[in-house]
């Protein structure tokens, strides 16, 4: 499966238009042991292309999957990024999430059910890395709880996905 046509997709994303393979590693927390899983994502240009959906999968040992689907869209009047996301675990967002871009890579702070996340999107060549980062239950004093709650304002990591044009 090759490139999308970029058609009026935002140009910005025409990077990771396609069908991508690899897959996530997760850390260790409260949300489960240290694991890797397959993993694939898509990202295809919709509604002639003025936006384009990523869809990511994967499976778990158990048989179980997890499903998100994100649409990306530029804002007309400050032509930003903007992400609205959803999957098959947690609540809908309530609203689109704006994107930044440093370095070359796609970054976005958004609030969720469990707190705040970060997700770092970017494609070097054939690879494309997404990794998403959780707020731990660190104090504005640099006083660490331990608990990653999604609460504070320092970010450890909660799962890396790198996967290869394919």
């Amino acid at each position: 499966m090759g490139r999308t046509p970029i058609g009026r997709a935002p140009g910005a994303l025409a990077g990771f238009l396609g069908h991508w393979r690899g897959s996530t590693r997760f850390a260790a927390g409260p949300w489960g042991p240290e694991r890797t899983v397959d993993a694939e994502v898509n990202y295809t240009t919709v509604a002639g292309g003025a936006a384009v959906v990523q869809s990511y999968r994967h499976r778990e040992p158990d048989g179980t999957h997890f499903e998100g689907h994100g649409i990306f869209t530029v804002d007309p009047d400050h032509q930003d990024v903007f992400w609205y996301y959803v999957d098959n675990v947690n609540p809908a967002p309530s609203a689109p999430a704006r994107c930044t871009w440093h370095d070359g890579a796609l970054t976005v702070e958004r609030r969720g059910s469990g707190g705040w996340t970060r997700h770092t999107l970017r494609v070097n060549g054939d690879v494309l890395t997404h990794v998403t980062d959780l707020r731990t239950g660190a104090k504005a004093t640099g006083k660490e709880s331990g608990v990653p709650n999604g609460t504070g304002s320092a970010y450890i990591s909660l799962m890396t996905s790198s996967f290869q044009r394919g």
